[in-house]
């Protein structure tokens, strides 16, 4: 998912949605420990869509808690 994307959500839904993806995470995890995971690129898709979300919600708690 693109930043430009995330940062027309509201903190709810980027919250909705990092949950989404740490579920879609632990599942990539047990999948690549069992050898069925085919897209081993797709763990660091999700890693990084994770960190974009946690830095975006942090930059809305701060212009929240400053105005």
């Amino acid at each position: 998912m693109k930043a430009t994307e995330l940062h027309t959500k509201s903190v709810d839904e980027l919250n909705d949605e990092l949950g989404r993806l740490k579920k879609e995470q632990l599942n990539l995890r047990f999948q690549q420990a069992s050898g069925q995971l085919e897209k081993t690129a797709r763990i660091r898709e999700v890693r990084r869509t994770i960190a974009r979300i946690k830095t975006i919600a942090a930059q809305k708690h701060a212009a929240a808690a400053k105005a």
